[in-house]
């Protein structure tokens, strides 16, 4: 395997592992993700679709390192959902928390970047 080939399989994982601990957190409903989510006012019914799609996402970029148009699209649709999510920060001024979904956004980019 080339050093090429592993650093993309590398942040790839990083970035499956963190949407998916970002996906986990939102459906279990975690304290911190719950403060932030009203903060933000995201409605309520929609954390189970959202942490239900940052999970697919994580799954989709798993996948993709077999079938890689699959990884492709899980990272595109990642890249969409964090930058929704910067958006819906910045809406509800809460201007310090910006890093949080770029921090999250920032692997899948790469992995999307590195498997190209």
């Amino acid at each position: 395997m080339s050093v090429a080939a592993t650093a993309a399989t590398v942040v790839t994982v990083l970035a499956a592992a963190m949407s998916g601990f970002s996906g986990y957190s939102l459906l279990s409903r975690a304290p911190w993700v719950v403060e932030a989510m009203t903060e933000y006012r995201v409605p309520q019914g929609w954390w189970t679709r959202l942490g239900a799609a940052k999970a697919a996402g994580a799954a989709g970029l798993l996948l993709g390192l077999f079938v890689p148009v699959i990884g492709a699209v899980a990272a595109v649709a990642l890249a969409l959902y964090f930058t929704g999510a910067v958006i819906t920060v910045i809406r509800a001024r809460s201007y310090a928390h910006i890093p949080f979904p770029l921090l999250y956004a920032a692997p899948v980019i790469g992995a999307l970047v590195l498997t190209a």
